[in-house]
């Protein structure tokens, strides 16, 4: 056989698994789509890391609802708020950013931001403005709540990108015993515009999965761990909370 023909055939393999892979993702798309009722469907389990992603089907809405849990594994909670409120950061962990910086700071616990993602080939990227609302934690409840809603007119359009209708997302972190972080994370997106299923679809399967390893990875940073910027809000672990509380110190 010739270099030549060696070349294309060795070309055809990778084609043909390239397809193939693409077309087994679409199957498991497909049959997670069949499956999906307004209960929450297990999606993936990473047991090594600790990381749950479920979906749903709700009444009036275009596309799927996502939920994801993970467990952070021996981290401060001051190392987690270092890294939420590092929005500048957010195109080097969350899904397919290429653009993030933070707008305005209305308070300490209120924030717009802005982002532009990335969207699947063939398909314009998209922009998204995002209100944040951090809920701090009191006498009733020892975690914390970041609350984000898309918020599509706070600046004009830019186009060729197309404005997200909906990015909103609802995160709740609880400060464990063991010195972990328990995260839940339920949200919904309307990418805007016209958008194929399978697109819509793939990003909903894969993007709280991604989003998740990308959190577990940044606060392992010494640049959050060592950080020694004052918080804008007051955060505790576990232990620190049930002292206080004891000593009647928190609302």
């Amino acid at each position: 056989m010739t270099l030549i023909n060696k070349s294309v055939l060795m070309m055809c393999i990778i084609c043909a698994c390239f397809n193939n892979a693409f077309a087994r993702e679409d199957d498991e798309l497909q049959q997670l789509q069949t499956k999906l009722t307004n209960q929450w469907t297990l999606v993936k389990s990473d047991r090594l890391r600790q990381i749950k992603t479920y979906a749903r089907l709700e009444d009036g809405k275009h596309y799927r609802s996502f939920r994801a849990t993970v467990v952070m594994k021996d981290t401060k909670p001051e190392t987690l708020v270092h890294f939420l409120l590092d929005f500048d950061s957010y195109h080097k962990w969350y899904w397919q950013v290429a653009e993030s910086k933070l707008l305005k700071k209305v308070s300490p616990t209120e924030y717009y931001v802005y982002l532009v993602h990335n969207a699947p080939a063939g398909l314009p990227d998209r922009d998204v403005i995002l209100h944040a609302t951090v809920e701090l934690q009191t006498a009733s409840k020892n975690y914390l709540t970041l609350k984000v809603q898309a918020d599509p007119n706070y600046l004009p359009l830019r186009p060729p990108l197309v404005r997200m209708v909906a990015e909103d997302l609802s995160f709740k972190f609880t400060p464990l015993d063991s010195g972990d972080i328990y995260i839940e994370c339920e949200g919904y997106v309307d990418p805007g515009g016209n958008v194929p299923s399978w697109a819509a679809n793939l990003v909903q399967h894969n993007a709280p999965y991604s989003v998740s390893l990308g959190s577990l990875r940044m606060v392992k940073k010494e640049e959050y761990i060592q950080a020694k910027a004052p918080l804008p809000f007051p955060v505790f672990g576990y232990n620190e909370y049930v002292s206080k509380l004891q000593r009647g110190q928190l609302n």
